[in-house]
């Protein structure tokens, strides 16, 4: 297995057990971050919220976000994703990251008020202190 595909493997691992991370995007050349829940196909990575958010409106404005998950007192590993949003309002798109805490807000995908931010990786950086001194790059 090429070095490529092990660092793939380590970083899907991580994206497999954190679904809470911080998503960062900029607004009038201010960085703001929040918690949201990712759910991931591969890399892309997807995470349901409002269509009248902050955030909705930033990624409007400037597409590139920053994303941090991983890292807690039983493992040291954690990934820092570079990548561009996309605002998903496809039903069938969007039912890809319906869930129950999904449903305590909206009525169900086809809700207009409810979409989904699609997260497509440009460079991930895995970390992890156990295994490597410095950060490892995946770009894509």
């Amino acid at each position: 297995m090429s070095n490529h595909e092990q660092l793939k493997e380590h970083v899907i691992e991580v994206l497999k057990e954190n679904r809470i991370g911080v998503l960062s995007t900029m607004k009038d050349d201010r960085p703001y971050a929040r918690y949201m829940t990712f759910y991931h196909d591969g890399l892309m990575l997807y995470t349901p919220t409002g269509r009248h958010t902050h955030k909705v409106e930033d990624i409007e404005e400037n597409a590139h976000v920053h994303i941090l998950l991983g890292y807690d007192e039983k493992n040291d590993s954690f990934v820092e994703i570079e990548a561009t949003a996309t605002i998903v309002t496809d039903a069938t798109e969007k039912q890809k990251a319906w869930s129950e805490k999904v449903a305590e807000k909206y009525s169900g995908p086809e809700d207009e008020e409810f979409v989904v931010l699609a997260l497509k990786p440009s460079v991930i950086r895995y970390k992890n202190d156990e295994e490597f001194d410095t950060p490892q790059e995946l770009r894509l």
